[in-house]
């Protein structure tokens, strides 16, 4: 256990504490058992450690990670007795998805150890989820997507939004449809938008060789994550892959199972799960119609890459204008509304309708549809009911 704390005094000194991502604020950091969920590379890790030299006492508290070496021969909750046994109060575990039978090994911490708060996180989101249907009663669970924009002129430029009362500060929806969105530290957003739409939506982006690490989390998504913890074998993993490839060339894809089914040598039954299973971790983005009312009840319509840097790391050659602009529409709104298929524009969320396109975009598409908005790329202000598809970038 020794070792575990010196890896772990070595991490937090290591901690930037500057910047801190738009969930920080949303957790409730005094529940006993909390998960934070969310793809490879978003900044799980950094969040808890920044928690702990921001807020604890790091003589109480102990960061492991399940990965280490440790619990070949260690069971996890003979760590969290022998933690709790030397006053150990918070317990933070990082990537729990890799630890067998963690599920279990967790509901037995909480209920031995009232004492011991216990925070875990995981990159694979579907096995997360999978196995906190067992803790629904113990844990409270939060998920984090990447940057968002906002995000991104904070952590890389230093730019603040003038209505920041603190970091975690954004604007809802209506506040950007009332044109309330102000920022007088960037004259001209344009430039810094294109190059978030290419790198800014992860964190890891302000290292070295970007395009070759954010490939490298896709394969280790697809050919480890999925497949393991999805009870996968080998040969189903390369299909994932030959499948995110697919959809990669013909984003926006309009799904037939079929067609799919007989390019993959797989059985169509097995389509649907395979796109569900890659969308729970991170790569794709699945816009239902509005049946049902909710996310997931609905017929799938159109599959697009997650975000736009996975676009034109992995499409460059179909990184159309009008694809790229979808994207990111889709999967900024997301984090904080339902967004639904319209059945006259692009987008339904909540009551409001949206048609996407560039500075010469015109209203006839909507101009009978009431709260219908066009988002316009290339424009620096709105007016009226045109929206700067940049502002959409500031909603968490």
């Amino acid at each position: 256990m020794e070792k575990l704390f010196v890896i772990f005094h070595k991490l937090l000194k290591e901690t930037d504490t500057r910047f801190f991502r738009y969930k920080y604020a949303d957790i409730n950091w005094d529940n006993r058992m909390i998960g934070i969920t969310g793809p490879r590379g978003v900044g799980k890790t950094t969040l808890i450690l920044q928690h702990i030299k921001k807020e604890l006492d790091p003589a109480k508290t102990l960061y492991v990670t399940a990965e280490d070496f440790y619990f070949a021969d260690n069971r996890l909750l003979n760590l969290a007795e022998a933690f709790a046994k030397r006053g150990g109060k918070n317990l933070f575990i990082d990537e729990i998805h890799k630890y067998k039978d963690w599920s279990k090994e967790l509901k037995l911490i909480y209920d031995y150890h009232p004492d011991l708060k216990v925070v875990f996180t995981g990159s694979s989101v579907l096995e997360l989820r999978k196995g906190s249907s067992d803790l629904s009663r113990r844990s409270v669970m939060y998920h984090m997507q990447g940057l968002s924009f906002r995000e991104y002129l904070q952590l890389f430029h230093q730019i603040s939004s003038s209505s920041a009362s603190s970091a975690y500060s954004a604007y809802s929806l209506n506040d950007i449809l009332e044109h309330k969105v102000e920022l007088p530290e960037l004259e001209h957003p344009l430039p810094l938008f294109e190059d978030y739409l290419k790198r800014g939506y992860y964190p890891f982006a302000l290292e070295d060789d970007f395009e070759t690490r954010l490939q490298q989390v896709v394969n280790q998504t697809l050919e480890t994550d999925i497949p393991i913890y999805a009870g996968m074998n080998i040969s189903t993993g390369r299909k994932l892959k030959q499948l995110l490839a697919i959809i990669a060339q013909s984003v926006p894809f309009k799904p037939n199972m079929t067609k799919i089914a007989t390019a993959l040598s797989a059985s169509r039954n097995n389509i649907a799960d395979y796109c569900h299973f890659i969308e729970e971790a991170g790569m794709i983005a699945q816009l239902r119609n509005a049946t049902g009312g909710i996310k997931g009840l609905g017929k799938v319509d159109k599959i697009y890459l997650d975000n736009t840097n996975l676009v034109y790391n992995l499409a460059s050659e179909n990184a159309n204008i009008g694809n790229i602009r979808e994207t990111f529409f889709y999967n900024q709104i997301r984090a904080k509304h339902d967004i639904t298929v319209s059945p006259v524009a692009d987008f339904l969320v909540d009551e409001y309708t949206f048609e996407i396109g560039g500075e010469n975009k015109g209203m006839r598409q909507i101009q009978n549809i009431e709260n219908a908005y066009v988002v316009k790329d290339d424009i620096e202000q709105g007016f009226l009911n045109t929206i700067p598809l940049w502002q959409f970038g500031f909603m968490y």
